[in-house]
C-alpha cells in the first residue's frame, strides 16, 4: 500500500482539515469532524484504498482505520466499527 495515498483529518483554527498526508496543503475544509472524515473516505476509495488517520482537537490520534481496497498486511481485530 502506498504512503502517499495515506490521509489524516485534524483540527486547524475553527476546520477540520481533510490533508493527504505526502501534499503541502489541504484538500478539503470542513465545519465538522464527520463530514471531514466521509470526505477523506470516499477520497481514499476512488484512490484506491490506504490508511485514514482521525486526531482529536488535542492533536493526539483518536483512530486509524484501512480503507479499502488497501490491503492491511497484520488486520487487527476492529473493535471500533
Amino acid at each position: 500500500m502506498s504512503k502517499g495515498r495515506d490521509r489524516t483529518v485534524y483540527r486547524s483554527g475553527d476546520k477540520w482539515i481533510n490533508k493527504r498526508n505526502d501534499a503541502d496543503r489541504a484538500s478539503s475544509k470542513h465545519d465538522t469532524q464527520k463530514e471531514a472524515i466521509d470526505a477523506a473516505r470516499r477520497m481514499l476509495r476512488n484512490q484506491g484504498g490506504g490508511e485514514l488517520t482521525t486526531k482529536g482537537l488535542d492533536g493526539k490520534i483518536r483512530s486509524k482505520d484501512t480503507i479499502p481496497p488497501g490491503r492491511d498486511p497484520n488486520p487487527p481485530r476492529d473493535k471500533e466499527h
